[in-house]
């Protein structure tokens, strides 16, 4: 069962007050993030590795419970599924308060920040599928396309508001405040989900996870060498500035997700014309550069170039390679594939914690962004065969 199609002004109205709960979640994530690494570091007296763990916790929570997340929104509707999600936000909220509380005692400290972090990780990944499927849900599956686009851009801009809002909150009113304002949004929006109409829940015949995992898993391979540079830079651009003693390490952040979110706007519609495997080589080349620049920049202007350049070109990998994985799943298993192909998304965020955490130990922090690079242009290589073999067996 599909809803009938709807005009473009208010199918985009319909996918925007849905994505809204997207935004929310991920302003949440964004909040921690460029303060987290320095606090472990500096206040509670860990490594960069254990800095890089405490922000991959979140990714693999939300990997390793995809599976849960997508049955939730194909079972029980993605309203659902949002509704749970923004309920955990708030908790974390609650619990990131208490762990900032108690500096003073550094292994509680870290102990309640990855119970924070995992029950943030759990609640995006809820709120994130959810999200999707409710929007495709109310608007079609013709819109596929648009309504990831979307939600990317409420996701990516959550992250470039929320990390230097989280700072200058950290540095004018305190770290309890990031907690506090977490728990207030997420329950703002908790009320807010529960005044909107849910989608229809799809019946038919519904493939097992492990099926699914298989037909998504090609395109998700590609995804993940590809979003490396994102977790690396989300993680990584605050000690890397310190380091060369640099400031406002933040607003690179912020010129990555100002560039996502004007790449998505003005050329998303490129990926129906042009076709989804042809759009993500040419992004993930664009993004591999960036990464590129900013290992080798010699000043911060040049670094959020590099950023920019970063985001703009990661913009589109995520909806171009989704757009061929929905196209090859029944409409009952939609939400379980997403749910598959965010798997590598956020397990590709996971590993960039510790990976680059430990490349970092031993050679500094340049040199991660550019075993970044050569990873995005792996998954270039990549979405090139995929192309080839889409093709082939086209013909």
């Amino acid at each position: 069962m599909t809803t009938a199609p709807t005009s473009a002004d208010n199918s985009t109205l319909q996918i925007l007050t849905i994505v809204c709960f997207t935004f929310i979640s991920f302003l949440c994530v964004g909040l921690p993030l460029a303060v987290l690494p320095g606090y472990v570091i500096y206040d509670l007296g860990y490594s960069s590795i254990i800095a890089g763990v405490v922000i991959g916790t979140q990714y693999f929570s939300t990997l390793l419970t995809r599976p849960m997340s997508g049955s939730i929104a194909d079972r029980l509707g993605p309203k659902q599924g949002v509704i749970y999600g923004l309920i955990g936000c708030s908790v974390s909220g609650v619990v990131t308060l208490a762990a900032t509380s108690l500096v003073a005692v550094p292994l509680a400290s870290l102990t309640l920040l990855l119970v924070a972090r995992a029950i943030l990780g759990v609640s995006q990944g809820l709120v994130g599928t959810g999200s999707i499927s409710w929007g495709i849900g109310r608007v079609g599956p013709e819109n596929t396309a648009r309504v990831i686009s979307w939600n990317g851009i409420a996701s990516y801009g959550g992250v470039a508001l929320g990390a230097p809002m989280g700072v200058m909150m950290a540095s004018h009113i305190g770290l309890w405040s990031i907690g506090s304002l977490t728990m207030v949004l997420a329950g703002g929006a908790y009320f807010l989900a529960r005044t909107k109409a849910p989608a229809p829940i799809i019946q038919g015949a519904r493939l097992a996870f492990r099926r699914v995992f298989m037909k998504v898993a090609p395109n998700g391979v590609a995804l993940a060498l590809g979003s490396i540079g994102f977790g690396t830079l989300a993680t990584f651009i605050t000690l890397y500035y310190d380091s060369r003693g640099w400031d406002n390490a933040a607003y690179c952040l912020s010129a990555f997700g100002t560039a996502f979110i004007l790449a998505r706007l003005f050329f998303s519609s490129t990926i129906k014309k042009r076709g989804g495997y042809r759009v993500a080589t040419i992004c993930l080349l664009i993004e591999s550069i960036g990464l590129l620049l900013v290992w080798l920049a010699p000043t911060p202007w040049i670094t959020l170039c590099g950023s920019a350049l970063t985001g703009f070109g990661l913009s589109l990998v995520y909806p171009a390679l989704g757009v061929e994985v929905i196209s090859r799943i029944p409409p009952a298993s939609r939400s379980s594939a997403l749910g598959a192909y965010a798997v590598f998304f956020d397990l590709s965020l996971g590993i960039a914690g510790p990976l680059m955490g430990a490349i970092a130990g031993y050679f500094g922090f340049g040199p991660i962004f550019m075993v970044a690079a050569c990873m995005a242009l792996m998954g270039m290589l990549m979405t090139l065969v995929l192309k080839r073999l889409d093709k082939r067996s086209s013909t």
